[in-house]
């Protein structure tokens, strides 16, 4: 069925007979005059069209407004106040705890640098530079009186003048040496108190090396003199003793009258 025709049978013209629109006479006397059909229109739907909105036009009455309001992190759902204030109220503890972990380390960095100065404040201060070079140097310890009679070959100090020495004795008598003498102590070397007896040649060969060494003034050309060495036995080494010792002596009597070391 077309739709928009009453009737698929009746043409778009008038059928024969009378009516307003047609004067022609029916060939079919005494049939009532038919009714033309309405005229055709397109289809329509059934819901109805609503014209677009303009855009100043106001919202229909009883058509609530949306709003915008921001949406909750967690699944897209609109943040409401209570989760508005628990996000303020997390940044502020944030930022506290954050203050009270600064302090915190404020506090520690001054106790360690309070700490430090109280311990330098403590140690004596180190002398200068122009300190260190006016301060005098250890004097040498020297014998109080001389002569001294007596002392122990053990007990001998760098730079005494014997009289009458003799390298054998374990003792000896010390003079000044502006008086005659036969021997000075020119040179000493130490061993630890750790080592083993290194043997007679060992100390001997120790003996000659401080003896080259030893620091002569030119006073040594006034004189014929000798070196001796005195080390120790593995008897006296077994009792603590660690000397060698090198001494300078005159060929016969005290005839040397002055220091022979500066």
């Amino acid at each position: 069925m077309n739709p928009g025709r009453a009737n698929p049978h009746v043409n778009d013209q008038n059928a024969t007979g009378t009516s307003a629109g047609n004067q022609k006479a029916s060939p079919n006397p005494g049939t009532p005059p038919v009714a033309p059909p309405p005229p055709a229109r397109p289809p329509t739907s059934s819901l109805p069209v609503q014209p677009p909105a303009s855009p100043e036009q106001p919202a229909p009455a009883g058509k609530p407004v949306a709003t915008e309001r921001p949406l909750a992190a967690a699944g897209g759902k609109p943040a409401t106040d209570a989760d508005e204030r628990k996000q303020t109220l997390s940044k502020i503890a944030f930022v506290a705890g954050g203050l009270v972990l600064l302090g915190l380390v404020i506090w520690w960095l001054a106790t360690l640098i309070a700490s430090g100065n109280e311990q330098a404040a403590k140690q004596p201060p180190a002398p200068t530079a122009a300190e260190s070079a006016s301060a005098p140097a250890a004097p040498q310890a020297t014998r109080s009186q001389l002569p001294v009679d007596g002392v122990g070959a053990l007990d001998y100090q760098l730079g005494d003048c014997f009289e009458n020495f003799d390298p054998e004795a374990t003792e000896s008598r010390v003079v000044a040496c502006t008086a005659g003498h036969s021997a000075q102590l020119v040179a000493v070397h130490r061993y630890p108190e750790s080592d083993s007896y290194p043997g007679i040649n060992a100390l001997r060969q120790k003996g000659r090396e401080i003896c080259q060494g030893a620091g002569l003034t030119d006073a040594v050309a006034n004189y014929v003199l000798m070196q001796r060495n005195a080390y120790p036995s593995d008897t006296s080494w077994a009792q603590g003793d660690r000397r060698v010792d090198c001494y300078v002596t005159a060929d016969k009597g005290n005839i040397i009258m002055e220091s022979l070391i500066p």
